[in-house]
């Protein structure tokens, strides 16, 4: 049998607002750090789990023989399982971040003003970022080095299922901050699995600046209905791929086969397939062998050519399945495609195969998502390969932030103004 998760209660260690306040205090310090400070700090945090590597994987193994005691779905086993591959990503990713144009401090072109005085904008820090996630321990370190390179200070509360993963995980980056004469409190884990400490966490509006939960719907509309601090949220990924009349349909199944089958446990996995009525009688065969081992549910249109598919429900388009379930649609042209994802989709990644420029020209045009592709992946809806480095998360909000988020996301901007001598007097009277 795994020990025991090493939780603690708040009273037996300090409170979740002590915690926040030492967070602050050393955002303050990473705030002022220069780039080549924080990126020797990034490489060291990288070098830290690798050289933590077999401790890392032993605390994984007894979070994931204790998930699996737990019946948890397969889904979830995925996100919570590290392996040695995982863990060199997760380094490799604090590299990346490393080599990114350090944000902070950089000013917008200036331009004078009739007064004389020169105006620009600075990116500064957000301040302190509380992060709150399921799952996926990769998380730990990817919040940490976005954050840090951000100058920031960042609050992680992660799932109780990943919080020997996690602790590991944060035990090699304090080491890594350490060995930089830098806070270890700039990267903190709250040390529960209580879930009393999110609720205290959301609402101290004077020491965290910023929530960003990560995981399922329900955890994410509880954080977002009881947080007193700003909140960046997606709730769930539920992705089309609308093929149109002017498609490659070879391109339109491999599109589809590596949109649901190369991870469909992943928020930028397909959810559903929309077909363009002329295309249909060729496509979906094809759809069908190319899935083969994923149910395909859909309406009468659909099972007259597949007569093996599910009838799909209401609730079907709605659904975020992570797993080897479509949803599938043929509509009578594009704007029925597009009023089905105005009607279902949930803003977060919508792709279009077609080879009529102007088609692809009006879905990306008019298509309310934060990412939108033409003749690509929807797995391309990920702040690495869209060029970000290691993503914090994704907003199907707009305010301040729209689809993967990274470095710049985490900062925001504060007027610079240079003058010589100038005051609203003398504008007042000209």
């Amino acid at each position: 049998m795994p020990n025991a998760p090493r939780t603690t209660t708040l009273a037996e260690e300090v409170s979740t607002e002590a915690l926040a306040q030492g967070c602050k205090q050393a955002a303050r310090v990473v705030a002022q750090c220069s780039t080549a400070a924080k990126n020797r700090a990034l490489h060291a945090m990288a070098e830290a789990l690798r050289a933590h590597e077999d401790a890392i994987l032993a605390a994984n193994a007894e979070d994931l023989q204790q998930a699996r005691a737990a019946d948890t779905p397969p889904a979830l086993l995925d996100r919570l399982e590290l392996t040695p591959d995982r863990i060199a990503q997760m380094a490799a990713a604090l590299q990346e971040v490393a080599s990114f144009a350090d944000p902070v401090g950089a000013i917008d072109a200036t331009r004078r003003r009739p007064s004389g005085i020169e105006v620009g904008r600075m990116r500064v820090p957000l301040g302190v970022i509380a992060m709150i996630y399921e799952a996926r321990p990769n998380v730990t370190s990817d919040a940490a080095g976005l954050c840090f390179k951000a100058g920031n200070g960042v609050i992680l509360r992660g799932g109780s299922n990943a919080f020997r993963s996690n602790h590991a995980v944060a035990d090699a980056l304090h080491d890594a901050l350490r060995s930089e004469d830098l806070p270890p409190e700039a990267v903190t884990l709250l040390p529960t699995t209580d879930r009393k400490a999110i609720t205290e966490l959301i609402q101290l509006n004077n020491h965290v600046d910023l929530v960003i939960p990560r995981g399922g719907e329900g955890l994410i509309r509880f954080v977002d209905e009881n947080s007193r601090i700003p909140v960046i949220k997606h709730y769930k990924g539920v992705c089309h791929l609308y093929v149109d009349r002017a498609a490659n349909l070879d391109i339109a199944r491999d599109l589809l086969m590596d949109g649901k089958l190369s991870r469909p446990a992943v928020c930028n996995a397909l959810e559903t397939l929309l077909v363009h009525e002329d295309v249909a009688a060729d496509f979906l065969p094809m759809a069908q062998e190319a899935l083969a081992g994923v149910e395909l549910r859909g309406g009468a249109r659909t099972r007259a050519i597949l007569p093996e598919a599910s009838e799909v429900t209401e609730e079907d388009y709605h659904a975020e399945f992570l797993g080897p379930i479509l949803a599938v649609k043929v509509v009578a042209d594009y704007d029925e495609a597009t009023d089905h994802i105005v009607t279902y989709g949930s803003n977060h990644t919508e792709v279009i195969v077609t080879d009529h420029l102007p088609t692809a020209q009006r879905f990306t045009r008019e298509v309310d998502a934060s990412v939108v592709l033409v003749n690509a992946s929807s797995r391309f809806s990920d702040g690495g390969e869209l060029g970000l480095g290691a993503e914090i998360g994704i907003s199907t909000t707009k305010l301040h932030a729209y689809g993967p988020m990274g470095l710049e996301a985490l900062t925001t901007q504060k007027f610079v103004v240079q003058g010589a001598g100038e005051t609203r007097h003398d504008v007042d009277t000209l």
